[in-house]
C-alpha cells in the first residue's frame, strides 16, 4: 500500500504504557524498560531495554523523564510501519516540545521519505493527540553529585580518536556501546578502559515490527544517534556521570543530497546536537551534559590523526555497517570505499587493502559509488560518510602520494584523476586540513586541546 493509503487505513498510532523496573541478578542490577506501542488494526509492539546499573530511586522524577524521552526515540522506528497521522500519547506535551520531537522525526526521516518517493511536510507528517492533559512530571531530580564521562564506541576510528584524545583522562571515564560488538569493547580496553567500565545495554526490537516489513509495509532508515542520544544520557544518569562525549564530526551535517535537505547523519549533525543540549536543559533536567568532542573537525582530520596511532588501532576498527553484524569489512560497501579513500593521504595502499581485505580502488564496479562520494554524481551514498570536498581533497592528494612515490595508479585513482573535479581541488589539497568549526559544545579546555592535537600539530 501506498503512504496515503496506510495513513487512510491506519490513521493513529498509539504510546499505551511503559513498564519500569529494577532487577538484580547474579552478573548485577539492571533496568527493565519495555514499551507498549500500538498501531490499531495492525498490531502492537513491545520494544525492550535492559541498562546494567545499581538500584535506582524508581520514583526519581529525571529518570522517569529519560524513560520517557527514550520511549518518544524509539517509536519513530515502529511509527514509520503506516506512518499514521496521529500520534496519540499517554501525557500531554507542551507546544514546543511538540515541536521539538516533530524536527527530529521530520529531519531524522528525510532519508526515509525520499528513498520511499514520500511528499510530504513538517505540518502535516504528524500531529499529536493525549488520552489525558497530564504531563511527564516536572519535579526536580534527585539531588547526587554527578561526575565522569560515559563514551560512546562505535568501534570505527572517531571514537577510537576520541578515546586517544581523552587518554589522560580516562580515570572516570565508562564506554558504552548499545549490544555488545567486539570491536568496540576491543578498542575501549586498548584505550585503558577496564572491562567493568564497559557498559552495555541490551536493546530488543519487537519481532512485529520485522513482520511487518517482511510484509511489505513501508521501512527504511530512522533517526538511530537519537536513540544512542537519549539511551546514553539515561545510563549516565543512572552512574552518577556527569558527562556523555560523542564522536559526530563536522562533516556529518552535509546534506546528503544535493538541492535538497536530506541528510542520511541527521542525528549526528549539529543541529541535532544543539537541539538535544537544549532538550535536556529545558525538560529532561538530568544535570548529564551531553556533546561531540569532534564536532569541530572534519572526517579529513580525523583520518589523518586516526593514521597516526599505534597500529594496534588499526587491526581493530570496524566501520562497515554491512559487515556490523559479524564485525568484520564487507570490502565492497560505499562505507568500505570512503574509508579507503579518506585514509589514503596517510596510510600506503597496500596497508589499507590489508586492513580492509579489499583492493577496492581496483574494483570496477565501485566507480559509481566514488563519483557518488565525490560528488560527480549528484547524491553522495547514503552512509555515514565525509563531505564531498573532502573526499576530492583526499583522492587528490592520495594521487599526488602515489606518483611520488612512482607507484601506478590503481583504477578508480585513474579515473578520477581525468575528472574536472580533479583539476579543481588539486590547487587547494596541499593546504587542507587546518579548518576549525566554531559550532561546537565542548569546554574551552576541550576544545584548546582538541584543536592543538588534531590541527595545529600538522601544520
Amino acid at each position: 500500500m501506498t503512504f496515503s493509503e496506510l495513513r487512510q487505513q491506519y490513521p493513529e498510532f498509539v504510546f499505551d504504557d511503559i513498564s519500569v523496573r529494577f532487577a538484580q541478578g547474579e552478573a548485577g542490577g539492571r533496568l527493565h524498560i519495555i514499551y507498549s506501542f500500538r498501531i490499531p488494526g495492525l498490531c502492537s509492539f513491545t520494544p525492550e531495554w535492559e541498562i546494567p546499573c545499581e538500584q535506582p530511586d524508581m520514583n526519581d522524577p529525571a529518570l522517569l523523564r529519560l524513560c520517557e524521552a527514550l520511549g518518544m526515540a524509539e517509536l519513530v522506528s515502529y511509527w514509520k510501519i503506516t506512518c499514521s497521522p496521529t500520534v496519540r500519547l499517554r501525557h500531554s506535551l507542551t507546544q514546543a516540545q511538540e515541536n521539538w520531537w516533530k524536527r527530529l522525526y521530520f529531519g531524522g526521516l528525510g532519508e526515509f521519505f525520499y528513498r520511499n518517493g514520500i511528499e510530504t511536510d513538517f505540518d502535516s507528517f504528524m500531529q499529536f493527540a493525549y488520552d489525558a492533559d497530564s504531563a511527564v512530571s516536572s519535579g526536580e531530580a534527585k539531588k547526587k553529585p554527578l561526575s565522569g564521562k560515559l563514551i560512546p564506541v562505535g568501534g570505527g576510528k572517531d571514537s577510537i580518536v576520541t578515546l586517544n584524545l581523552l587518554k589522560d583522562q580516562l580515570g572516570d571515564a565508562y564506554a558504552y556501546q548499545i549490544n555488545h560488538r567486539n570491536s568496540s569493547e576491543q578498542a575501549a580496553l586498548l584505550a585503558g578502559i577496564p572491562k567493568e567500565r564497559i557498559l552495555e545495554p541490551k536493546r530488543t526490537l519487537d519481532k512485529n515490527m520485522l513482520e511487518c516489513n517482511r510484509r511489505g509495509f513501508l521501512n527504511g532508515h530512522t533517526p538511530f544517534s537519537a536513540i544512542v542520544a537519549f539511551s546514553s544520557v539515561l545510563t549516565a544518569y543512572l552512574h552518577g556521570l556527569s558527562e556523555v562525549i560523542l564522536s559526530n564530526e563536522s562533516s556529518a551535517s552535509e546534506s546528503t543530497v544535493s538541492e535538497q535537505e536530506v541528510n542520511h547523519q541527521y542525528s549526528k549533525s549539529y543541529q541535532f546536537e544543539r537541539d538535544f543540549f537544549a532538550y535536556e536543559r529545558d525538560y529532561l533536567r538530568c544535570g548529564v551534559r551531553y556533546y561531540s568532542l569532534l564536532r569541530p573537525l572534519t572526517e579529513f582530520q580525523i583520518a589523518r590523526y586516526f593514521a597516526a596511532l599505534p597500529t594496534s588501532y588499526h587491526e581493530i576498527f570496524r566501520s562497515c555497517n554491512a559487515g556490523a553484524k559479524e564485525d568484520k569489512w564487507c570490502g565492497h560497501c560505499a562505507k568500505c570505499l570512503f574509508v579507503a579513500v579518506i585514509l589514503s593521504p596517510f596510510l600506503p595502499y597496500r596497508e589499507i587493502v590489508r586492513l580492509i581485505g579489499s583492493d577496492l580502488f581496483n574494483l570496477p564496479d565501485m566507480e559509481p559509488v566514488l563519483q557518488e562520494l565525490c560528488g560527480a554524481l549528484p547524491n553522495k551514498p547514503f552512509e555515514c560518510v565525509g563531505s564531498r570536498r573532502e573526499v576530492n581533497i583526499a583522492l587528490c592528494l592520495a594521487i599526488a602520494r602515489a606518483e611520488a612515490a612512482g607507484e601506478e595508479l590503481p583504477l578508480l585513482l585513474k579515473q578520477y584523476k581525468a575528472l574536472p573535479l580533479c583539476a579543481q581541488y588539486a590547487a587547494e589539497a596541499s593546504a587542507f586540513g587546518q579548518e576549525w568549526d566554531s559550532q561546537h559544545n565542548l569546554p574551552d579546555s576541550l576544545a584548546e586541546h582538541v584543536r592543538h592535537a588534531c590541527v595545529e600539530a600538522f601544520r
